[in-house]
């Protein structure tokens, strides 16, 4: 018996991308996903222009001041360098400070947009100069500038809910659910695939301007993959709560308005409860009161003895108690004296108003556990250099920097000694500096656990459909 004749049977390659891709076409297709992923591109690139802009404006205002800086130093030595008067040459003489904005600076303007970064110091009361320009209204920069930061925590969520409200519901309402889950490759991997697409597409039409402008800006690399990294976990917890919620046997457009009140409450509603909530455990005085405190005390220091002023600038500069008294009604050593007294007196209001806001953003920090918006928020301005803690480094920089100024000039005026050109070059300069603006192990996990929450939610919403 012959043999029966062999065949080669060609069996199909089975791409591993062809499902991705069918899903990325269908995609495609919907004006309504295209518009909205074009729209939040274009936004986002609007908001990182803008926000480079304005660090741009910064960094070219500080660069003219400090170009100005050097012109004033000129004239004031032209002007009082031949009398050697040290007093009335430090009574003129501001030195320049600046916190110039980091290289990220332009995905969160966050303090910067309230609070002084350009500052003219001299050896005269500190406080009255840290608090001089600081009359701008926290309330109405409550909801943000137009940058990164804003784009992200407010606007992708929209987005996402655009894209994945009627994920499942569509299907359910046109009758082609129980067709789509009895084909094979159906299932719980479908509705994976299509969430995920989705919510990758909403973090590239995010995250492709902001890396645009990183690289134009010169940041470093770590500092923009940390803030692609924060946008990606806050994303996710969106994507998971947009398809926990769609999952459920609801209309379309009851997801959609469960979800827009599941974002007015998480982005709007409890961290502006939160902020008030803790403006009001915490309160504290305004950095205009403590210039105007000190103020006053100077003021007063005018009609009070001689002897009461020294006494008070003696509790922090003993080594100067044995100077001679002074006797006639007017001495720079009485006057910086009396400077310094006025600083000393407004110290436990100080210390306390620090102690304060520092307590308050410690409080907002942990706001972040329970609302993801704040977590990411501040996770923004932790890599931009732009929160509050960058602010009072940079007051504490001031501060040091008015310090050395006032020892520099003691020696002058308490021993009557002659200012020469030679001491006006080796008085202290101003030297900025920026600290570590890499996110804290806090704010990390924080974003991890919200994006872990997300996940679960959609593992458990499709689980829900049979998914």
């Amino acid at each position: 018996m012959s043999a029966l004749p062999q065949f080669d049977v060609e069996v199909p390659r089975r791409e591993p991308f062809a499902p991705l891709r069918r899903e990325l076409r269908l995609l495609l297709r919907s004006r309504m996903a295209v518009a909205a992923l074009a729209l939040l591109g274009m936004l986002s690139l609007a908001a990182c222009l803008n926000g480079f802009h304005q660090v741009r404006a910064q960094a070219a205002a500080i660069e003219q001041a400090q170009t100005l800086q050097g012109e004033s130093a000129d004239l004031l030595m032209a002007r009082y360098g031949r009398e050697q008067e040290p007093g009335i040459i430090s009574y003129h003489r501001f030195v320049l400070t600046w916190d110039a904005p980091a290289p990220l600076g332009f995905a969160a303007i966050g303090q910067r947009d309230i609070a002084p970064w350009l500052l003219r110091v001299r050896a005269l009361g500190l406080q009255a100069q840290l608090y001089e320009g600081d009359h701008a209204n926290p309330e109405l920069a409550l909801a943000g500038r137009f940058d990164f930061a804003f784009v992200l925590v407010y606007l992708a969520p929209l987005v996402l809910i655009a894209l994945l409200h009627d994920l499942i519901s569509s299907e359910r309402e046109a009758g082609r659910l129980r067709l789509l889950h009895s084909l094979p490759g159906a299932g719980r991997g479908l509705w994976q695939r299509r969430a995920g697409l989705r919510a990758t597409a909403v973090w590239l039409a995010l995250s492709a301007p902001a890396c645009g402008v990183a690289v134009l800006a010169g940041a470093p690399v770590q500092q923009w993959a940390g803030l692609l990294t924060v946008a990606a976990l806050y994303l996710l917890f969106w994507a998971g709560l947009c398809v926990w919620l769609g999952a459920r046997e609801r209309s379309s457009g009851a997801h959609a308005a469960h979800l827009i009140g599941a974002w007015l409450l998480l982005c709007l509603v409890l961290p502006t409860l939160g902020q008030a909530a803790l403006q009001r455990a915490l309160p504290a005085e305004s950095g205009m009161e403590l210039m105007l405190a000190q103020r006053e005390e100077v003021h007063a220091g005018w009609d009070r003895p001689k002897p009461e002023t020294f006494e008070r600038f003696f509790q922090d500069h003993p080594e100067w108690r044995d100077t001679a008294p002074v006797k006639e009604r007017f001495h720079w050593k009485w006057y910086y004296a009396l400077q310094h007294a006025g600083d000393w007196s407004v110290r436990e209001q100080v210390a306390a108003y620090r102690s304060t806001i520092e307590a308050r953003e410690r409080g907002a920090r942990k706001l972040g556990w329970l609302l993801p918006g704040v977590a990411a928020q501040a996770g923004v301005h932790r890599l931009a250099d732009s929160d509050l803690e960058a602010h009072l480094a940079y007051l504490d920089r001031v501060a040091s920097l008015h310090r050395e100024l006032r020892l520099h000039l003691y020696p002058y005026v308490f021993d009557e000694r002659p200012w020469t050109p030679a001491d006006a070059a080796s008085a202290p300069v101003y030297r900025d500096a920026h600290g570590d603006s890499s996110l804290p192990a806090q704010l990390w996990l924080m974003l991890l656990i919200a994006a872990g929450i997300g996940l679960g939610l959609g593992r458990r919403g499709l689980r829900r459909i049979g998914g």
